[in-house]
């Protein structure tokens, strides 16, 4: 079995917005200062003994990428910010209807058990002998996929890419000679509010010119956005990956052309407000080959005619027949319920891995071109199959489209909910009650 670290790595990588709730040994001498209210949100509140507990979580998670913590005063206002926007997104899940109920919540805690190489059982078990609050953790999972969940629906449902967009990038990045670059990026933003003064712009601007000021004296970058960046990956030290020129920002692209590894850009103004970004890493690309089977298929589905085990005999008869010496192609234009491979002798064409439902994917793969299975059964009733030819195909066209299409869409996907979450927030209601 992995060890805790590991299970609540993933844990927390699962859950972005939300720590894992430990329990305490012993009750503390003051309770009612552990339920004293640090922000009301609408008409929600937030306690101390919630920042409490996520302080905890994000400060063990920092130290444990040797990121050095910045004063006390200073992440406790980061975090509370954080608790706050995930609060107005619960606020907003639940006023549209959207709940995540047992099922859907036992899956996805079935697949994190998985990704460890544990039961779910015995996940449970090694969190509550450590001493961490299964329940609690449930429920921040089921929390965290209602935000997923509300996120799409305000934001990654609206969001549409263009054949033309994909052409355009691709031909941006040709022209650029930088078409399967892919840059590290570190990012802080000083926000401004939606319809902002000229005097919240000018602080602002003003502020973030001290941040740079400071990164320019030589100050810890992952520091001081955990310090002062009011973007969505601040308490990540500003880390927001790799990323190609197609899926950052549009107007990060220009002041990266400039910036080699190691490197901090000038100040970059958005309607979000000031930016900072660092040039971590950058690394080339390479060529997407895949090993592609064509295949071809008979299909017979078990019908109220017909019971499954007679539908597996009938399969079986087939099979003998073809091999027997009869022409498979024949027989499957005559028999197989797949109707459009059947019109071609049931010819599946070049598959990718990964095309097709697993038990037919692991059965066409133990076979030779020429050989044929036995009966099998999927989800789709009883086949028998053939491979009829193998190659190893440069996909690399195919791959850069589909990839610039994710690309375009994460970028447009990052702009939407930024800006979404800003106005979220500065048309809420939100008192802070942290140094009263």
């Amino acid at each position: 079995m992995k060890s805790l670290t590991q299970l609540i790595g993933v844990a927390l990588a699962l859950l972005p917005l939300t720590g894992i709730t430990q329990t305490e040994n012993s009750a503390p001498s003051e309770p009612e200062l552990l339920n004293r209210i640090v922000a009301v949100v609408n008409d929600d509140i937030i306690t101390s003994s919630e920042l409490d507990h996520e302080m905890v979580s994000i400060s063990a998670e920092l130290q444990k990428k040797d990121t050095q913590l910045p004063p006390r005063a200073i992440l406790e206002k980061q975090v509370l910010e954080r608790l706050i926007v995930k609060q107005l997104q619960l606020q907003l899940a639940e006023t549209s209807g959207i709940r995540i109920d047992d099922t859907a919540l036992n899956s996805k805690l079935q697949e994190l058990a998985s990704a460890n190489g544990v039961t779910l059982t015995q996940f449970r078990d090694v969190l509550e002998r450590d001493g961490y609050d299964y329940a609690g953790f449930r429920e921040d999972l089921r929390q965290e996929l209602a935000i997923n969940q509300l996120r799409r629906q305000m934001v990654g449902s609206r969001l549409n890419v263009s054949d033309q967009e994909v052409d355009n990038l691709l031909a941006n990045l040709e022209a650029s000679g930088q078409g399967d670059a892919q840059y590290h990026l570190a990012h802080i933003l000083i926000a401004v509010p939606e319809a902002a003064s000229s005097e919240q712009i000018q602080a602002a601007e003003q502020r973030a010119g001290q941040v740079l000021a400071s990164l320019a004296a030589g100050a810890d970058f992952s520091r001081t956005a955990i310090a002062e960046s009011d973007g969505q990956t601040a308490l990540d030290g500003g880390d927001i990956g790799w990323r190609s020129l197609g899926q950052m920002p549009t107007l990060f692209v220009e002041p990266l052309k400039s910036l080699r590894p190691g490197d901090v850009s000038e100040l970059i103004r958005s309607p979000s407000g000031f930016h900072i970004i660092k040039l971590v890493e950058q690394r080339g690309g390479e060529r997407y080959v895949v090993k592609q089977t064509r295949v071809r298929h008979i299909l017979l589905k078990p019908d109220a005619l017909h019971s499954d085990e007679e539908t597996s005999i009938r399969l079986q008869q087939l099979e003998q027949r073809i091999r027997g010496g009869e022409d498979f192609a024949a027989l499957a234009k005559a028999n197989s319920q797949d109707t459009l491979s059947a019109a071609k002798g049931g010819d599946l064409g070049w598959v990718n891995p990964g095309d097709l439902v697993p038990v037919f994917e692991e059965t066409m793969d133990k076979l030779q071109p020429g050989e044929l299975s036995q009966a099998f059964e999927s989800q789709f009733g009883w086949h028998i199959l053939e491979v009829m030819e193998r190659r190893d195909y440069d996909s690399t066209e195919e791959y850069k489209r589909s990839r610039a299409r994710q690309l375009i869409r994460s970028r447009k996907s990052d702009e939407q909910l930024l800006l979404w979450l800003r106005r979220l927030r500065d048309e809420s209601y939100v008192e802070y009650r942290l140094d009263t």
